[in-house]
């Protein structure tokens, strides 16, 4: 199945797990540490209990600063609007664009940091799940995006730590190349 179809499938909650993952694995960027988003990640696993995302989110917001810095690259103000868009309600409408928009700026992002060429001439054919001739960084970050609406779809908020793992992973070699990427430049 298709990461659209996946998206299109995914409730409430898959779809704030998602696009939570997606934002996640691009707080590097934002200067964020490992544990700047796990309490919006612990509402996502309190039974039925929406209303502390709103409070959690906007704390996250605080701790990752407002408007973009001076200098701040592209792939660096894509992963500020996933955080400015997310919605203060985790359900409903709002949260399907909010994870579809993230799930592309995700793979814009890891498509903008790979140092090896996409062949594709955007990340929609990617989402769709044409894959020839896509470059590594892409192509794992692809992989977790499936794998976070899969876990979720099939295990449902016992997916949770699983797809948090897979974020985690995610996030570390973002870091390593955004790292590498600052020796060289």
């Amino acid at each position: 199945m298709s990461l659209v179809e996946l998206i299109a499938q995914a409730d409430d909650r898959g779809l704030a797990a998602s696009g939570l993952a997606c934002l996640d694995r691009c707080v590097p960027l934002l200067g964020g540490d490992d544990e700047i988003l796990r309490p919006l990640w612990a509402s996502l696993a309190d039974s039925g209990d929406v209303g502390d995302w709103g409070e959690r989110l906007e704390h996250a917001r605080g701790r990752l600063g407002g408007a973009g810095e001076p200098g701040e690259g592209e792939a660096a103000r894509l992963a500020r609007r996933m955080l400015e868009a997310a919605p203060v309600e985790r359900s409903g409408a709002q949260v399907r664009v909010w994870a579809d928009a993230c799930s592309v700026a995700a793979l814009q992002i890891h498509r903008m940091l790979d140092p090896l060429e996409d062949e594709a001439s955007s990340v929609d054919s990617r989402r769709e799940g044409r894959t020839e001739g896509m470059s590594p960084l892409v192509a794992a970050e692809l992989r977790r995006q499936v794998a976070v609406l899969e876990l979720l779809a099939g295990h449902g908020v016992g997916g949770l730590r699983r797809a948090l793992e897979v974020s985690i992973e995610g996030r570390r070699v973002l870091q390593a190349v955004v790292s590498r990427r600052a020796r060289r430049g």
